[in-house]
């Protein structure tokens, strides 16, 4: 069995791939450059990939940048220091216009070449900051439109299923089972806006939720272990 596997090199993204590993899949990772301002994290989908013995690992490049409108890919301010309410009150600058209509086409995309029906994301809709694409609606929306979009599709070869194992969980929840999956979370990246030492702010908005979810876990983050 193949499946793409969109791996960003984030904590959630990781489990993910383990998680499909798990189930016996030979995993395809895809990342994207994008223009995105932590452009680390693709040196972190990279060695994620190596490290979980994904099948193959591409990185798809496109530029969001052309459109900007966030945080991410745009000279603006990236939030640093909110509460959770702060986070959950509206959608972020930090949200990337369509961002995951865009990652889950190109792996679209590429399964149809693979001929695999399987897509797994790391979405999240408990602990996350916001965003409309990590929504039940929109995965299930998506993956209705991928089944009339796709030759196989169409001549009922087989139906595409969106997973989304993580949905549900919380951050913590994704921590302790990243934990028995053996994720090698030392090597993920979670920042938004790394310093010029390049190691995380510590304080924007994924590196609170990451924090908080070793935390409510018990546990250390292996990667912060590395910084002096």
């Amino acid at each position: 069995m193949r499946a793409v596997c969109l791996l960003s090199g984030g904590l959630d993204s990781a489990t993910c791939l383990a998680y499909a590993r798990k189930l016996g899949y030979e995993c395809y990772a895809l990342s994207f450059d994008y223009g995105q301002r932590h452009r680390v994290e693709l040196e972190a989908a990279a060695k994620v990939a190596d490290a979980l013995g994904a099948a193959a690992h591409r990185t798809a490049r496109i530029d969001l940048r052309a459109f900007g409108n966030s945080a991410l890919t745009a000279d603006i301010d990236v939030p640093k220091g909110r509460d959770e309410s702060a986070m959950s009150a509206d959608i972020p600058i930090t949200y990337v216009p369509a961002r995951n209509t865009i990652f889950l086409s190109f792996a679209l995309a590429w399964a149809e070449v693979l001929e695999s029906s399987d897509i797994f994301i790391g979405v999240n809709a408990l602990d996350y900051s916001g965003y409309p694409d990590c929504r039940p609606e929109f995965i299930e929306a998506f993956e209705k439109m991928a089944n009339l979009a796709t030759r196989v599709g169409v001549e009922g070869v087989t139906r595409v299923k969106i997973h989304t194992p993580l949905i549900s969980l919380s951050k913590s929840e994704i921590v302790r089972y990243g934990v028995k999956l053996e994720v090698p979370f030392e090597l993920t990246w979670s920042c938004y806006d790394p310093g010029p030492d390049g190691y995380p702010c510590g304080s924007c908005d994924s590196c609170s939720l990451r924090a908080k979810g070793f935390r409510e876990a018990g546990l250390d983050d292996p990667a912060l272990q590395k910084r002096p």
